[in-house]
């Protein structure tokens, strides 16, 4: 029988996300529920529900940032049994038959991956995310979370973290390389220690010098504030590969002239306007422009083994669901280091 989780609900873009129920089904042969611990606050909840982006259905429950712990599975789960900590991401569904999804490459289905919330499931029933007490996932879109990451340090890896490690690893940041991660925020500080861990040389690019110690501590070897005109003179030619975390819109050509030979930009944040850049940024030093989402199942598990490994999480604030609206404010003025994280025994 569905159940009723408790829940923070977007009513509309223009109103306080407040507190309700979401109705759950019952596990499926291949799915679990979830006992939702701890939801992490992205960027994009807040977009979603404030109606930013196309395609908005209300009422919503975002949260695409979900560490919890397995209540119940369905007759044929073999990948995960009651009691195991697991995440869900961006996305619980695909079309699995693709040439992407074969590959391992979910984020990228030809048909459209199914995100975790405001998309419609294979029941044809709106999904609903994180910020609630209970979810329900087919077993093949859950993640393991390894006992050495606290889950609430481990819930903003199920974006902010597999965001940033997919062009890393992608990129091959590593031993040897020069890496720029543009943005010190949610996104950026995951970002230098990932990067810190895999061995490379990490600098930090950002506006201001005011997270420099941060920076530093987290494993950056450089920090530069981008407001300073001569930063781009003192850089110039000089990294193997740069990753845009800010959303901001900002000149793509000023920051392709800090590559080296062969070097990429790759884009993780979305600017609100059209890209435009000279050719000759490109041709010169036979430089590269890209984007990346969020990883596959298998390369996110790959995340979070390497993160364990390395002893990596999220630097939290954790919250509860009473504060949601409050930290949205925060988030918008970056007031917060670095990731929220709401408490789900408080929905």
């Amino acid at each position: 029988m569905p159940t009723l989780a408790k829940a923070y609900i977007a009513v509309s873009a223009t109103a306080p996300l407040q507190p309700g129920t979401v109705e759950r089904r019952e596990p499926g042969e291949f799915e679990l529920q979830i006992a939702i611990k701890f939801a992490g606050i992205c960027h994009s909840d807040i977009h979603t529900s404030r109606g930013d982006w196309s395609g908005v259905n209300y009422p919503l429950v975002v949260g695409h940032e979900i560490a919890g712990v397995v209540e119940a599975v369905g007759a044929k789960v073999t990948r995960h049994s009651v009691g195991d900590r697991v995440g869900v991401g961006c996305f619980v569904d695909s079309c699995r038959e693709c040439v992407n999804c074969r590959a391992g490459e979910e984020q990228h289905c030809l048909s459209g991956p199914t995100s975790t919330y405001n998309a419609v499931g294979r029941d044809g029933l709106p999904t609903a995310g994180g910020y609630s007490t209970s979810i329900v996932v087919d077993e093949n879109y859950v993640l393991r979370i390894p006992d050495g990451i606290p889950l609430e340090t481990a819930a903003p890896l199920l974006c902010a973290g597999i965001t940033m490690y997919s062009p890393l690893r992608t990129w091959a940041a590593g031993p040897g390389k020069r890496v720029a991660v543009i943005g010190m925020g949610g996104l950026g500080h995951m970002g230098v220690k990932i990067a810190a861990a895999m061995g490379a040389e990490v600098t930090v690019l950002s506006q201001s010098l005011k997270k420099q110690e941060d920076a530093i501590r987290l494993g950056a070897k450089h920090y530069y504030a981008t407001a300073d005109p001569s930063t781009f003179e003192i850089l110039r030619g000089h990294f193997d590969l740069i990753v845009n975390t800010v959303s901001a819109d900002i000149d793509i050509d000023e920051y392709l002239s800090l590559l080296a030979l062969d070097g990429t930009l790759v884009l993780v944040g979305l600017p609100s306007m059209p890209l435009t850049q000279r050719a000759w940024s490109l041709v010169s030093f036979r430089r590269s422009l890209a984007g990346s989402k969020m990883g596959g199942i298998r390369q996110t598990q790959e995340m979070l083994n390497f993160c364990a490994a390395h002893g990596l999480g999220a630097e939290v604030e954790v919250i509860p669901a009473s504060k949601i609206n409050d930290a949205y404010e925060r988030v918008l003025a970056s007031d917060v280091r670095y990731r929220f994280v709401i408490d789900a025994h408080t929905f």
